[in-house]
């Protein structure tokens, strides 16, 4: 049975990137071939840019702060809150963009967990894609 070492990461020792939705992005760990986290944050008043994934697909969960995320796919579009214990879902292709609510009590950050892990280096796995509001971030 081959097995897999066990790791335990901090997120405040994890290096800080931006991720291209203009978010910023600490990644946590990964599960070869299988999945990755991260947490992602973004300040008060913030709006990233729409994108959508071309190869994985995430699944979110609000640690702090408030904000919204709108989400297309299929010609269905919706706007959700996200708060302290909101879990979404970003299936593979669907277009999304998330803000933080001005009025939010601190960053809004989230945790996520992409399937399969997200392919370090890729300029093409984010795609650019046109949503609802005019984004902040660069």
């Amino acid at each position: 049975m081959d097995e897999t070492p066990f790791r335990t990461a901090e997120a405040v020792s994890a290096p800080v990137v931006a991720a291209p939705d203009g978010a910023t992005v600490r990644p946590l760990l990964s599960l070869d071939g299988l999945g990755s986290q991260a947490l992602f944050e973004l300040s008060p008043g913030s709006v990233t840019r729409a994108v959508s994934h071309a190869t994985v697909q995430e699944l979110w969960y609000v640690t702090a702060g408030r904000g919204r995320i709108w989400r297309r796919q299929s010609g269905r579009e919706s706007v959700d809150v996200l708060r302290v214990g909101t879990s979404v879902s970003v299936p593979l292709g669907t277009a999304f963009q998330f803000r933080a609510d001005p009025d939010s009590p601190g960053p809004l950050r989230i945790v996520a967990i992409t399937m399969p892990p997200w392919p370090d280096g890729s300029t093409t796995e984010a795609r650019p894609e046109d949503g609802p509001w005019p984004p902040t971030v660069g």
